[in-house]
């Protein structure tokens, strides 16, 4: 059984926290260049916008698994897993309060005059920073997952 949920713990890792990393990763410099357009074209904005938004509900499955794994496994209570669970809270947190409220502050803005997109600049280029700092964390979560520093679990 613990295969079989680790198998669906990865898959769902690879399936849903990849493709919101780096439909975030993407919004920024988009943004960035949409806000300062003559005539902003908001489609590739709003599409990187839902998949951010969908793929995070899906993401969800990611440490539902992770902890019915270490569960399994009974190593719940190991620094590397206990670390990598605050990360994963820290990650989502980071999306849900602000990259994906980031994100829909910028397409709020993008049917406005150039003046008012040009305001929110600074904020779009904040978002560069919020977006990577998601993508360090889930790297490192990542790391931490595959050394498993400490762990009595094997290699």
């Amino acid at each position: 059984m613990n295969k079989f949920l680790l198998s669906v713990h990865v898959l769902a890792a690879i399936i849903f926290i990849g493709p919101v990393t780096v439909a975030a990763s993407m919004f920024p410099p988009i943004a960035r260049r949409e806000l300062t357009a003559e005539q902003p074209d908001t489609a590739v904005l709003r599409v990187l916008h839902r998949i951010s938004n969908v793929y995070a509900i899906g993401g969800l499955t990611v440490p539902v698994f992770g902890i019915a794994v270490g569960a399994g496994l009974g190593v719940l209570g190991e620094v590397w897993l206990v670390v990598s669970m605050a990360l994963t809270a820290f990650a989502a947190t980071v999306l849900v309060v602000a990259v994906l409220p980031g994100q829909a502050e910028v397409l709020a803005v993008t049917g406005q005059d150039l003046e008012a997109r040009t305001a929110l600049l600074p904020q779009a280029k904040s978002l560069s920073m919020k977006t990577g700092i998601f993508a360090l964390l889930w790297a490192t979560v990542t790391v931490l997952m595959i050394i498993r520093p400490g762990s009595t679990t094997g290699v």
